[in-house]
């Protein structure tokens, strides 16, 4: 099996980046065994099985399935880099935090943590959709469903690894199939939209990082029906990696703050900009972290 080495950057805990990936939600899109991850992606050079584990001051990427030429190698390991934000020193949002007594607790506790993001803006968008207004649980089973139904499938090992659905299939997918999997009809109308929206040009990642700021970029999603504003900021800051995209609203968030101290009352949207306007250019790593302390504090 082909393999490829990636250099660990200061500041990195792939341990935390498999806790995000692992919180027993069910995600179908990647399967993780002890200190292992393994998914599947389409790439240029075909859709490929690929294995992620630590060695050493590296992490070793291992194709399992699929083309594993040089090209396919470098193609991995540059999404791996971007799947976990490995090119970016966080030292100076480590700064920040410390100089916060309420937060600098996360630099040990989460230490390494990265920004786990989303390669792509269309699986972004539509993972926004499906999670409107239900809780997490549902949410990923709804995803399962629709991948299930419509993406690719590779078997390795006795496993099936999934690829989420392209735009061009589900610009085609049925309203009512997509009812009988418990989406509502709007959703299954936005996601279908937004495909073809995708199809047609009207959205793209090039369109979208073309544009010069982020309130034009919020813009131009939200013009588009079943985008709204935390929809918006939450596949800016994941996918295209925006450091200011906060999704305010997002009840998790919310959560944390007050939980934190950092506001009495959730309507408190002043207090909230002037907090985050601490955190200039790390708003997106602030809110990461923050939703990471749910877990490790207990206050949602």
């Amino acid at each position: 099996m082909d393999t490829v080495l990636i250099p660990v950057p200061a500041v990195f805990s792939f341990q935390e980046c498999l806790w995000f990936l692992n919180r027993n939600y069910d995600d179908c899109l990647h399967r993780i065994e002890g200190n292992t991850l393994t998914k599947a992606i389409k790439t240029p050079y075909g859709n490929t099985v690929f294995q992620i584990r630590e060695r050493g001051s590296f992490l070793e990427i291992t194709v399992l399935e699929g083309e594993s030429g040089r090209e396919t190698r470098e193609y991995l390991a540059a999404f791996v880099t971007e799947w976990f934000d490995m090119d970016r020193s966080i030292q100076p949002f480590y700064d920040l935090l410390n100089q916060d007594a309420r937060l600098a607790y996360m630099t040990d506790a989460f230490g390494g943590l990265r920004l786990v993001g989303i390669g792509d803006l269309f699986e972004a968008i539509c993972w926004c959709i499906i999670g409107q207004q239900i809780n997490l649980s549902f949410a990923y089973k709804l995803k399962r469903r629709l991948v299930e139904e419509y993406g690719e499938c590779i078997e390795f090992d006795n496993h099936a690894y999934h690829i989420f659905p392209s735009a061009e299939v589900l610009a085609n997918a049925d309203i009512v199939g997509m009812r009988a999997m418990q989406f509502s009809e709007k959703k299954a109308e936005y996601i279908i939209g937004i495909a073809n929206a995708f199809i047609s040009g009207a959205i793209s990642e090039n369109i979208i990082t073309a544009l010069p700021d982020f309130g034009s970029q919020q813009k131009a999603l939200v013009s588009h029906k079943g985008i709204g504003i935390w929809t918006a900021n939450y596949a800016l800051m994941k996918s295209l990696r925006v450091p200011n995209a906060i999704p305010h609203g997002d009840v998790g968030l919310l959560n944390a703050l007050s939980g934190h101290g950092i506001i009495a009352d959730r309507t408190e949207k002043e207090r909230i900009d002037a907090f985050f306007s601490g955190f200039a250019g790390w708003e997106s790593y602030l809110t990461f972290y923050l939703w990471r302390s749910l877990s490790a504090k207990e206050l949602s």
